[in-house]
């Protein structure tokens, strides 16, 4: 629960029928009103169809708004495409959105509730695990420009977020792993216990988490409880130390997502900040403060769940020269997240310059 009271659920259905429990779950906090669904053509074939007739079920009208899939969707174009859209069927101030997707689909959905009319209200049913343990909790939105990822958007924090873990089964082994990084993140920031329990449910197969809904279903709670913390506890990143942590990986991490997508062979979101996090603890382990057996160790289990670990490939001069389009940017310094130890990290002010002299050893 934030300071000023307001509270959302996250809840994590493992089970066959999730349509019509969520369905029934809007249906009780938001009685009989307007649904606008955003959704991928993806989604719109496999998950649409099912969730549709639930909410009919509850009386709840649906108009459906469908987006390509992919990161190109994030766009301010697509923003003012729904928009106009939303405007022409009459949505109006009552009406719920619900991004129906994954992160796109999410980010991109909850930005367009954030401005439309000021504001509507939001339900977030993610369904990538990436979505499910990062982008759906905290109430960050944002669309990319040309210049980078997230650079325009707002905070607005959903009304429920809704995970259902039967969409995962469709998920192809690139994309699960992709997920799985940012859970081994929010465990190196906060958890060691959770980073242990990934090591050990990996150790002999990389997708032993797939063939245990039970266990995967307590690793994503357990993560989303740690971001719920952090992000109650600093919602707008406004503390030096607070959400900021949650960027773990990601002042890179994004600088070689975005310069992937130029090369024409784009990383997954997860892979890219994967390859941020063994940069992060490289950078640390420079400074004296991250142990030097913290980049094998996590080197190990990316390798184990079928995530890149050749950093020094992807350290191009392109890369190095993006880190300055950040959003945790403050002139020539960035408020970047090091590692004291698995479990614990801490945010530091550093010199962009010193950033890149460090991980320019190699290219």
């Amino acid at each position: 629960m934030f300071p000023d009271g307001r509270n959302y659920s996250v809840t994590v259905d493992p089970a066959e029928g999730w349509e019509d429990r969520l369905a029934g779950e809007i249906a009780r906090r938001v009685g009989s009103v307007r649904i606008a669904i955003l959704t991928d053509q993806t989604c719109e074939k496999r998950l649409l169809p099912k969730l549709a007739a639930a909410l009919s079920a509850e009386k709840l009208i649906a108009h459906v708004t469908v987006v390509a899939d992919g990161e190109a969707s994030k766009s301010l174009g697509t923003v003012e495409r729904i928009a106009d859209e939303w405007a022409r069927v009459g949505l109006d101030r009552d009406t719920v959105a619900i991004a129906l997707g994954g992160g796109v689909v999410g980010d991109l959905c909850g930005f367009v509730a954030a401005t439309f009319l000021r504001g509507l209200r939001l339900v977030q049913v993610p369904t990538t695990l990436l979505a499910q343990v990062d982008s759906s909790v905290g109430g960050k939105t944002a669309v990319n420009l040309s210049a980078g990822k997230n650079l325009v958007g707002a905070f607005h924090q959903p009304l429920l977020v809704y995970a259902p873990l039967i969409p995962l089964s469709t998920l192809s082994t690139r994309d699960f792993a992709s997920g799985l990084a940012e859970l081994v993140k929010h465990a190196v920031i906060s958890d060691s216990a959770l980073f242990n329990a990934i090591f050990r449910a990996t150790a002999q197969d990389r997708d032993s988490l797939r063939k245990d809904p039970a266990l995967l279903a307590d690793f994503i709670a357990r993560s989303v409880r740690i971001k719920a913390k952090v992000v109650v506890a600093d919602e707008r990143e406004q503390t030096e130390g607070g959400r900021a942590i949650l960027n773990f990986g990601h002042t890179v991490g994004h600088a070689i997502e975005t310069a992937s997508i130029h090369s024409g062979d784009p990383l997954r979101h997860g892979e890219a900040v994967a390859l941020g996090m063994l940069a992060a603890v490289r950078v640390g382990a420079a400074l004296s403060l991250t142990p030097s057996d913290v980049e094998t160790k996590l080197r190990d289990l990316f390798a184990r769940i079928g995530l890149p670990t050749n950093l020094d490939g992807h350290l191009s001069r392109e890369v190095l020269a993006h880190l300055g389009v950040d959003k945790k940017r403050v002139g020539q310094s960035i408020r970047f997240v090091l590692v004291e130890q698995i479990g614990k990290c801490r945010v530091e002010r550093l010199a962009l310059e010193k950033i890149r002299e460090i991980l320019s050893t190699v290219k």
